[in-house]
């Protein structure tokens, strides 16, 4: 659980995501963005945030997500009982932007919880604290996002969750000019050979993401893959070493032929 507000976020608006995310807020509808990971969902909204002025408060789920990291819980202090907010409470009495990254990994009690907050009505009933309704302020405003369920941990989201969220966004990888334009705005390139380098590591990637999205290998790589490519190239790491460290070696974790299917490629760009 965080809250965080960041105005020097860098974020590209390739797909005109700002202009959705701005008439559903204008309009009080949530918003659900799909796509899978590495692709800039969590920088998105993390800008939307600090342009809007908003404050993000955000949670990312997995198993060991509770309702009471979103609910609150009673603590003693002083032997008095107190409840602390939990994330959704905090961010409902705020009118906070309220984050929920990676929805449908959470468990049914959890989705439980938030479907009674997410519909129509804004509001919640803390059973956990003498039954005190809390109603949202009108400001409140929720954007969810979620992985294909070819990622590890990811659950189909039951429909009543899905039908909180009408407005959806789908944000995949970006094309290769804009990829590398990212790039830029985290490495300083000012070499043609070093930028060469990296053109080519972009055309990796988006080959080594359209076999994972044909189930051919395990493993798609995110832009975090070709920025992290890009840096070590830049200061001075030999391109095919670097291609080897970033892209390849995680296909260990599903054996030597899956590290060889890439490696074979890596060997066919950097000579």
């Amino acid at each position: 659980m965080s809250t965080a507000n960041d105005a020097n976020v860098e974020y590209i608006d390739w797909n005109h995501a700002f202009d959705v995310l701005q008439k559903a807020y204008q309009l009080g509808i949530f918003v659900l963005i799909i796509g899978p990971k590495g692709t800039g969902k969590t920088t998105l909204v993390r800008k939307f945030a600090s342009q809007m002025g908003k404050e993000l408060s955000s949670v990312n789920f997995s198993l060991r997500t509770r309702e009471s990291h979103l609910i609150g819980t009673n603590t003693i202090d002083n032997g008095q009982i107190n409840f602390v907010n939990g994330v959704l409470v905090h961010s409902m009495t705020r009118g906070d932007l309220l984050y929920l990254d990676e929805l449908n990994a959470a468990e049914p009690d959890v989705l439980l919880r938030l479907d009674e907050a997410l519909d129509d009505r804004r509001q919640i009933v803390l059973k956990e604290h003498h039954g005190q309704i809390i109603n949202a302020k009108e400001n409140w405003f929720v954007i969810g996002t979620i992985n294909p369920l070819s990622h590890v941990g990811t659950k189909e989201l039951p429909p009543q969750i899905l039908s909180r969220f009408p407005v959806r966004i789908m944000l995949d990888y970006p094309p290769e000019e804009t990829e590398m334009e990212i790039i830029r705005k985290h490495v300083n390139i000012n070499n043609l050979t070093h930028e060469e380098y990296i053109r080519s590591a972009i055309k990796l990637a988006t080959n080594l993401r359209k076999a994972a999205s044909l189930e051919e290998i395990f493993y798609s790589p995110s832009l975090r893959e070709t920025i992290a490519f890009s840096k070590l190239v830049v200061n001075g790491t030999n391109p095919k070493d670097a291609a080897e460290i970033v892209f390849a070696n995680v296909y260990h974790q599903w054996g030597e032929i899956e590290y060889r299917k890439v490696m074979d490629i890596i060997a066919s760009i950097f000579i």
